[in-house]
């Protein structure tokens, strides 16, 4: 009875709290909205989301929008997440890159699902962070490095997916290399604090396809100030 009391009126840190909007979030954001892979959804049920947003916002943690993680980026909406994930249909035997980790959510969601994620952050202090954060969860499959996720990660490639979690103004040259024959890259593609569309690209007989999917708003891929 006093465990009850206690989280009924400290919701906000209350373990059980965040368990049944998760359940929630699950439920009424991305199973309504037609998501029905499986593992996808069982992944976003586990992964505890409050946890990849700063203290001071996690209220907002399971809402339907993006949350401020700082540095000018977003942790994206849960169902996007779950949309572009779904997308890629990963396998148990997959290598996935990741190119923005922000707060880590997206990576965490993948290293769920696959063998290996490979994730990349230019921002430093978001890139440690996300860092030590899914270290300390325990996703010893993911790693995380600071760099220009325009080139992707030449040394980790090829991969059998890919998944951009920013806005380019065009498809990166590099990361279409990167791809395994088979592979399924999904991307906003659009122009810096604009609308863009969220593109499907994949890989048969190394010929590439691509196929729009829906408006979307995501924060920009940053580059290197030296990059042209």
């Amino acid at each position: 009875m006093l465990l009850f009391f206690v989280c009924l009126v400290a919701q906000p840190v209350c373990s059980q709290n965040y368990q049944r909007l998760r359940q929630a979030m699950v439920h009424k954001q991305i199973q309504a909205r037609g998501i029905v892979h499986k593992p996808t959804l069982e992944a976003m049920r586990k992964v505890e989301r409050h946890l990849f947003v700063p203290k001071e916002g996690r209220e907002s943690a399971y809402d339907d929008s993006p949350v401020p993680i700082g540095y000018g980026q977003t942790i994206s909406q849960p169902y996007i997440v779950a949309y572009m994930t779904s997308l890629i249909d990963p396998k148990s035997t997959d290598r996935v890159l990741e190119i923005g980790t922000g707060s880590g959510y997206q990576a965490a969601i993948l290293g769920e699902l696959v063998d290996s994620v490979f994730t990349i952050e230019i921002i430093p202090e978001l890139a440690r962070a996300a860092r030590q954060r899914l270290h300390a969860m325990g996703y010893g499959n993911i790693r995380v490095a600071t760099d220009d996720g325009y080139d992707g990660w030449p040394k980790k490639a090829p991969f059998d997916a890919i998944v951009v979690t920013a806005a380019a103004e065009h498809i990166p040259p590099p990361l279409l290399a990167q791809l395994k024959e088979g592979g399924k890259m999904i991307i906003p593609v659009g122009s810096p604090f604009m609308v863009q569309t969220l593109i499907l690209v994949e890989k048969h007989q190394g010929k590439l396809t691509s196929r729009n999917l829906l408006a979307v708003r995501f924060v920009p891929l940053t580059r290197k100030k030296n990059t042209p």
